[in-house]
């Protein structure tokens, strides 16, 4: 069983100023995280039943539930999470963890 935290941002007023800030940023401080297995950032979110599509979203990945909560709870936690607040300030996201169960198929 995996750990997956995700991120669905909405499309920002000036794009521009949040692939930058996300590039250059969040991603950096995101990487570090304690951890961490995976950071995957998808774009061209078409949505498949009604609703707007999202502008970006991230998939980061951990072990554990514990792993992910002491991820957060550290120091590389808490500057992401300052830095994904900054974020919030150049459109709305939304957010999730979950497990995952690999034995469906």
């Amino acid at each position: 069983m995996t750990v997956r935290f995700l991120a669905l941002y909405e499309t920002p007023a000036d794009p521009e100023a949040f692939d930058r800030r996300y590039r250059e940023a969040h991603i950096p401080l995101g990487r570090q995280l304690p951890g961490l297995r995976r950071y995957a950032v998808g774009r061209d979110v078409a949505a498949v039943r009604g609703g707007a599509p999202y502008y970006l979203v991230a998939e980061l990945e951990w072990d554990t539930m514990d792993e992910l909560r002491a991820a957060f709870a550290s120091p590389e936690g808490r500057a992401t999470a300052a830095d994904a607040a900054r974020l919030q300030e150049l459109t709305p996201v939304r957010s999730m963890i979950f497990t995952v169960d690999d034995s469906v198929m």
